[in-house]
């Protein structure tokens, strides 16, 4: 069987990632290793966009594991803000922040802010390569939009899902189950997207060299 490394430390991308890959393609002969388990550092994110730093990520962890690697760069973006958080949406609070000192922030940046100024929408890039050189790296995309809230709610998901207001759910990201977010969310859309091509193009593209 062979293996593809999840090149991100975070413990809720990982457990989506694999939630959704393994109910969108169950067959698949490959399996699914966290790149914690290489205990390598993690790689300098400094490109300029999401897709450049899933790029980033996925060479890194191909280049340390001399495995195919997937990884997702994904963040909120208010237009209020001009675009931030970004693609500094994990550490918008600080190098160490955790989620609820960068939902915080987030909340103080929008106080007194009204609803109509509040939108937002969650953005997903997923970049798998092969090898850390790989000149074609599989890109696949997701974009969830909603709005801000004025304060948490639910304790599903993880990051900024309890200020991310749902319209037509009429709840935050924070109170939908881990299925009902991955049919509608930014990682899940990038996830199903990726697994059609990857079953498609690339399953029988990674090299056998690479394989455990």
């Amino acid at each position: 069987m062979s293996k593809i490394v999840i090149a991100s430390g975070n413990a809720g991308k990982i457990a989506e990632i694999k939630h959704a890959l393994e109910t969108s393609s169950p067959q698949s002969d490959f399996e699914l290793v966290s790149q914690k388990e290489f205990g390598f550092p993690e790689a300098i994110e400094d490109g300029l966009s999401f897709v450049e730093n899933a790029i980033i990520k996925a060479r890194h962890a191909a280049q340390h594991t001399q495995l195919p690697a997937l990884a997702d760069d994904s963040g909120i973006v208010v237009d209020f803000l001009k675009g931030a958080p970004g693609i500094y949406s994990a550490r918008f609070a600080g190098a160490d922040a955790t989620d609820a000192d960068n939902v915080e922030k987030l909340l103080h940046e929008l106080k007194d802010i009204s609803n109509q100024q509040r939108c937002a929408y969650f953005y997903c890039a997923l970049a798998f390569v092969r090898h850390a050189e790989d000149p074609t790296p599989l890109i696949a995309e997701g974009i969830w939009h909603g709005t801000i809230a004025t304060s948490p709610s639910g304790d599903q998901g993880f990051g900024y899902d309890p200020i991310f207001y749902l319209a037509d759910q009429q709840c935050s990201a924070a109170e939908l189950t881990k299925s009902e977010k991955t049919k509608i969310s930014h990682r899940g859309q990038a996830l199903k997207k990726f697994a059609t091509l990857f079953s498609q193009s690339l399953a029988n593209k990674i090299d056998p060299a690479v394989k455990q």
